[in-house]
């Protein structure tokens, strides 16, 4: 019998534990009373925006050129300027040879724009891949510093771990914009990824340290006696066997930290969460926007998964 055959009822009755989590959940929602609004949240990824079109001088309307769904609207001055107004055919508030001031409406040019939502999550993604970069830089030069023999640096690499570690990361997002970016007059965006950068560093570092620490150390002796020096034999024979034992906690710290991102919006960054609230104000629609806002995380994150994954499977057949 084949892999399948052995599997199918397990996979059977993981269906049917999925059909009774999504029933269960189908029934509480239909017992809580609350009036869904879905149809408000499609604007708030992509909405259709109206820039009214004025009449940049006094003058007479001198042609309106209709092309389907966009006129062309002339607008000549007394001295002979001339001006062209592209807007919207159904809103044209003008006709030929009319007089005009400046400032007059002549029409609406509509255009589709990314709303709220879709800003937000590219906010998110910049600021957790800056982040990440950060403190994987961070994260590396630290984790050495903790297998270094030299006290002080050993010493302080230690001292930065356990505070970052032992506080939390949004009295430290605190810290870093209220005091930090007040004495040397940083932005908001800077402290935010600096905090971030320096929450993820300290994880990194200890992930770092154990998997250096897990390669047999027979192997730096090997290069050593090979004529490698220290840094040498780091790079090349230490860090890549690292690289492939730390690359999936590495993967889940990033995971985290593009949901630790959600904390900077408490120093006024318009995230993807801050986003959400700002919509909830205006439409409390509270329910759709904070599922709406958990699908486009697990969204980030999964695509992020599948990329360790597929880095795995490289590392696995270049073994």
């Amino acid at each position: 019998m084949n892999a399948t055959g052995d599997t199918w009822p397990w996979r059977l009755l993981l269906a049917v534990i999925l059909l009774g989590m999504a029933a269960a959940i189908w029934g509480a929602v239909q017992k809580i009373d609350y009036e869904w609004r879905w149809y408000r949240v499609p604007q708030y990824f992509f909405y259709k925006a109206e820039d009214l079109q004025k009449a940049p001088f006094d003058g007479q309307v001198s042609a309106i050129d209709g092309q389907g769904r966009v006129t062309a609207v002339t607008v000549t001055s007394a001295a002979g300027e001339k001006a062209v107004l592209e807007v919207d055919s159904a809103s044209v508030k003008v006709e030929l040879e009319e007089e005009v001031f400046s400032g007059d409406a002549v029409g609406f040019s509509s255009s589709w724009k990314m709303g709220p939502l879709i800003m937000g999550m590219w906010t998110t993604i910049w600021i957790s891949f800056v982040s990440g970069i950060l403190g994987l830089i961070i994260g590396l030069l630290t984790g050495l510093a903790r297998i270094s023999k030299n006290f002080t640096i050993n010493g302080l690499a230690a001292v930065y771990i356990e505070f970052i570690r032992g506080t939390p990361l949004l009295v430290q997002i605190f810290i870093a914009y209220f005091f930090v970016g007040t004495v040397f007059n940083l932005s908001r965006n800077v402290a935010g990824v600096g905090a971030l950068a320096l929450f993820a560093g300290a994880y990194i570092a200890e992930i770092v340290r154990a998997g250096i620490q897990s390669i047999s150390r027979g192997q730096m002796e090997a290069a050593r006696s090979l004529g490698m020096t220290m840094p040498q034999a780091m790079l090349d024979i230490i860090l890549p066997q690292a690289l492939k034992r730390i690359l999936p906690p590495l993967s889940g710290q990033f995971i985290s930290l593009i949901k630790d991102s959600s904390l900077v919006s408490v120093i006024a960054i318009t995230d993807l969460t801050k986003s959400g609230r700002e919509i909830i104000t205006s439409t409390f629609a509270t329910f759709e926007v904070w599922l709406v806002i958990a699908a486009m995380y697990l969204i980030i994150t999964s695509v992020l998964s599948q990329l360790v994954f597929y880095m795995e499977r490289r590392f696995a057949v270049s073994d």
